[in-house]
């Protein structure tokens, strides 16, 4: 496959996420190429093997009736981000039309870090969320060198890009950015999903600038047992995470927390030159609280970051905090989002 390779670099410790903000120039098509879908693609959600068969479904734009997906279907268009196991790229869908991100992935890059559970975890969960604020995944493919995942294409890359660009956000974006994200991660709990690797790389902006979570690949099916495996970014990890003990749901709540603080602040709480500080800070919640953070901010974050998962503020609680209530209304919208729509 002749695809130019995407040539950003992630700036964070045990970080795999596709941050978007590549400056490879793109070749033959670009984003506006493409007609963006208004509704799902409606083809199997998990591809197989040709010798196994599957349920039938009629192509949106004609009655072909495709077993599997394969990279014929797809026009590739300019890389989006990479990743530990290879790049993102935008493509469209030859039948219908339709933009889509392609992950594309090595298996030998895969096999030889031993990260083949990573990648069935990634696409058996995604596969099965539906939520306004989760980036969709529409099926996987593969061939005798690579694994391809059909992805929602999320126009304005990743909220870290965005969080660079601005320095820091004004309280009203990060409320309704915290709220967005609330209500995926209470979806994704009553689907007994954990992401365990929350943070702005792995948060996507998409065409009216809504939040959408992105990159399964820390996440875990989780009905009942509690988790023992280290899993997620350095600066976000649970103080139960760093310590190995058994955790649940709550690490999201505690990433909640640290990413309410980035998204005011511009850096993590627990930020330090030396992974043992960091650790340090973790374990015992060390927060320094600039002057400009309001009140209401740093109550909710003091009620997310705790140290006894149990005592952490629940989801539903979030939504009703006085600080989201007064600042991200339903309906309101990032503040760039309405200066772009006056530029218009």
């Amino acid at each position: 496959m002749n695809i130019q390779e995407c040539k950003c670099a992630e700036n964070r410790p045990l970080n795999d996420a596709f941050c978007c903000t590549c400056p490879t120039t793109s070749h033959e098509m670009g984003p506006s190429d493409f007609k963006v879908p208004a509704i799902p693609l409606d083809r199997p959600q998990c591809s197989a093997r040709s010798n196994e068969k599957e349920e039938k479904k009629p192509d949106l734009k004609n009655d072909d009736k495709k077993k599997e997906w394969s990279l014929s279907d797809f026009e590739l268009g300019r890389p989006l981000g990479k990743g530990k196991f290879g790049n993102v790229y935008l493509a469209r869908e030859k039948g219908a039309r339709y933009v889509v991100a392609l992950k594309v992935m090595l298996k030998s890059q895969i096999q030889y870090l031993e990260m083949g559970h990573q990648i069935r975890r990634e696409v058996e969960n995604q596969c099965r969320l539906r939520h306004r604020n989760i980036l969709r995944m529409y099926g996987y493919f593969h061939d005798d060198e690579r694994i391809y995942l059909i992805l929602e294409y999320a126009k304005h890359g990743a909220l870290y890009k965005f969080l660079k660009e601005h320095k820091r956000f004004d309280e009203k974006t990060a409320a309704i950015y915290v709220r967005d994200l609330t209500k995926a991660l209470i979806y994704c709990h009553s689907k007994n999903v954990i992401h365990r690797d929350i943070k702005p790389e792995n948060l996507l902006i998409g065409d009216n600038y809504e939040l959408k979570i992105a990159d399964f690949g820390c996440s875990v099916h989780s009905p009942s047992s509690r988790r023992m495996t280290l899993c997620g970014t350095l600066e976000y990890l649970s103080p139960e995470m760093i310590d190995r003990k058994p955790h649940n749901y709550a690490v999201d709540i505690w990433s909640l927390g640290v990413l309410c603080y980035e998204l005011l602040v511009g850096l993590p709480p627990f930020e330090a030159k030396e992974n043992h500080q960091t650790f340090r800070k973790i374990r015992y919640v060390i927060i320094k609280y600039p002057d400009f953070i309001s009140e209401e901010a740093k109550d909710l974050i003091g009620k997310l970051l705790v140290i006894n998962p149990e005592q952490r503020l629940p989801l539903t609680q979030v939504l009703q905090h006085p600080w989201i209530l007064e600042n991200a209304p339903e309906g309101a919208r990032p503040l760039f989002c309405n200066m772009e729509q006056k530029q218009l």
